[in-house]
């Protein structure tokens, strides 16, 4: 009889799925929040934003909460913050109020084209340890989950009960 997998155990939180890749990301992780914070001053969500913006890319506010995935009340504090520090275009359209259009600065690209190829080479060195055909088949399954993970939010959404962010303040836990 062949070894039950931690997946298929499920018997502890060290088996969770989700509990598993929060310890290879906080382990990876805090290398990236190093060269950014060290290296860049910036915090990990500014490099989320900076990272996932390209050079003479255009977003607005609403677009970018999305690709980030992250409300829009810490959406727009980052923005703020991004933009007060130089790093983070602001325009708002005329006709449009409502409407937020943003860009990266000449700085915030240098920062961009600066740290991305650091990032790059820590997630290389961390995925050197897989076969070409390990990383195609990780590629595959990491997707297959992003789907199955989406279509159970869209089924659960509604039976979950709704947040309740004052009851965790000032916890950085994360609940599995």
């Amino acid at each position: 009889m062949r070894d039950i997998t931690p997946s298929r155990r499920l018997a502890g939180v060290d088996d969770l799925l989700l509990y598993r890749l929060n310890r290879l990301s906080a382990s990876a992780g805090a290398m990236v929040v190093r060269l950014c914070e060290g290296g860049h001053g910036i915090t990990r969500r500014e490099w989320r934003v900076i990272g996932l913006m390209k050079e003479g890319e255009v977003l607005t506010s609403s677009a970018l909460a999305e690709r980030i995935q992250m409300d829009k009340a810490r959406t727009s504090r980052l923005i703020s913050g991004l933009t007060q520090r130089g790093l983070l275009n602001r325009e708002i359209p005329p006709g449009n109020r409502r409407e937020v259009h943003l860009s990266l600065t000449p700085a915030g690209i240098k920062i961009s084209q600066n740290l991305m190829p650091q990032v790059r080479e820590i997630n290389r060195s961390i995925l050197s340890v897989l076969t070409d055909e390990e990383m195609a088949q990780l590629d595959t399954l990491i997707l297959k989950l992003q789907h199955s993970a989406e279509a159970l939010s869209l089924t659960l959404q509604p039976q979950l009960p709704k947040t309740q962010r004052r009851l965790g303040r000032g916890t950085k836990e994360r609940h599995f």
